[in-house]
C-alpha cells in the first residue's frame, strides 16, 4: 500500500509534507538551550533559515529581549515585518498562555493578521515530571473554556486568520463539533495533534493512529511530539501522510542526542520526509494544500 492509498492522509497531500518550525515557545529558555531566539530579528533569521531547510510554516511565541513571554502587539508586528522582509514562510502566531486573559491574546492576532493562529481546543492538567529527580518540573492547569475558544474563533474569522486547532487529547478533537454545527468553524479544518504532555494523550504511534481516525475526512493534520518522543512520531506521521512540526519549542535534540538549532531540526525533518518518498512543501504549496487565501 502506498501513502496515497491510506485513509490517514485525510486532507493532506500524500506527496508533499508541510513542515512547521516552532521557533521559540513560551517556557523554554537559553539556560536550557542557547540557540532559542528571543528578539524579532533573531526569530526572523531563524524563520528564514528554517524555510531554506524545508519549513513552510513558522510558529511563533513573542519574547522580550530577556526571554520573557510577551503579548504586546507592537512586538508581534515587528516579528511579522522582520520575517516578511526575509522570507515567504507562512506565519503562525500562538495564542496560548497560562495566565494572560483572552483579550490580551486576541488583540495582536486582530491587528497583525498572521496567516494562521493557534487555538487550544480544551482544558487540561499541564505538567512535566522528571523521572530521574522523581518530582514535577512544573504542574499547572491549562484552562480553555468553550466561551474563550469561541471568542478566539470569532476574532480569527473577522481578521481572516486560519485557526490551527491544537488538540492535546481525543476529547479536544470532539470539541469542534458544536462549533461546526453553529457555523462558527468552517471547513477546511487544520488540526495539530500534540502528544507527550503529561495530562494529555501519551506519545505513541498507536495513539497517533487513534487521534487521526477521529478527524474529519477532509482535515489537514500535523503531529507535534514533545521532547525526545518527537522523532518516532515524526517518522510515523510522515509514513501515514501527515504533516509534522519540529523546533526548539518542542524538543532540543536531534535523533542522535545532539543539542540542535531550529534550522538543523527542520533539516532532519526534511531528510525524513524524503526518506519515506515525499518532499517538503514550499510555503506556496502549503497554502494551496491548506486552502489559505
Amino acid at each position: 500500500m502506498t501513502i496515497r492509498d491510506q485513509e490517514s492522509v485525510k486532507g493532506n497531500d500524500p506527496d508533499k509534507a508541510i513542515i512547521s518550525a516552532a521557533l521559540t515557545g513560551a517556557l523554554t529558555t537559553r539556560d536550557q538551550c542557547e540557540a532559542i531566539p528571543y528578539t524579532p530579528v533573531e526569530i526572523a533569521e531563524d524563520a528564514a533559515e528554517a524555510r531554506e531547510n524545508g519549513a513552510a510554516i513558522a510558529h511563533i511565541h513573542a519574547r522580550t529581549e530577556n526571554g520573557s513571554p510577551t503579548y504586546e502587539t507592537d512586538i508581534y508586528q515587528e516579528i511579522h515585518d522582520e520575517i516578511r522582509d526575509r522570507t515567504d514562510i507562512v506565519i503562525n502566531f500562538s495564542t496560548g498562555a497560562l495566565h494572560a486573559p483572552p483579550e490580551e491574546r486576541i488583540e495582536y492576532v486582530e491587528e497583525v493578521e498572521p496567516d494562521i493562529a493557534a487555538l487550544n481546543m480544551g482544558s487540561m492538567n499541564y505538567a512535566k515530571y522528571s523521572e530521574s529527580r522523581e518530582e514535577f518540573v512544573f504542574d499547572m492547569v491549562f484552562e480553555n473554556s468553550f466561551d474563550e475558544i469561541r471568542q478566539f474563533v470569532t476574532a480569527m474569522e473577522a481578521a481572516g486568520v486560519r485557526p490551527e486547532l491544537e488538540c492535546f487529547d481525543t476529547g479536544h478533537i470532539g470539541n469542534v463539533r458544536p462549533l461546526l454545527k453553529k457555523g462558527e468553524l468552517t471547513h477546511p479544518l487544520q488540526f495539530s495533534l500534540i502528544m507527550g504532555v503529561l495530562g494529555g494523550i501519551p506519545a505513541s504511534i498507536e495513539n497517533l493512529a487513534h487521534q487521526v481516525r477521529q478527524l474529519p475526512d477532509s482535515a489537514n493534520w500535523q503531529v507535534i511530539g514533545i521532547s525526545r518522543d518527537q522523532w518516532p512520531l515524526v517518522a510515523g506521521a510522515l509514513s501515514m501522510g501527515g504533516n509534522v512540526r519540529v523546533g526548539l519549542e518542542d524538543n532540543f535534540y536531534l535523533p542522535n542526542g545532539e543539542m540542535s538549532t531550529n534550522p538543523e531540526l527542520v533539516g532532519k525533518a526534511a531528510e525524513l520526509t524524503r526518506n519515506v518518498g515525499r518532499e517538503p512543501a514550499t510555503p506556496e504549496e502549503a497554502r494551496d494544500i491548506m486552502g489559505l487565501q
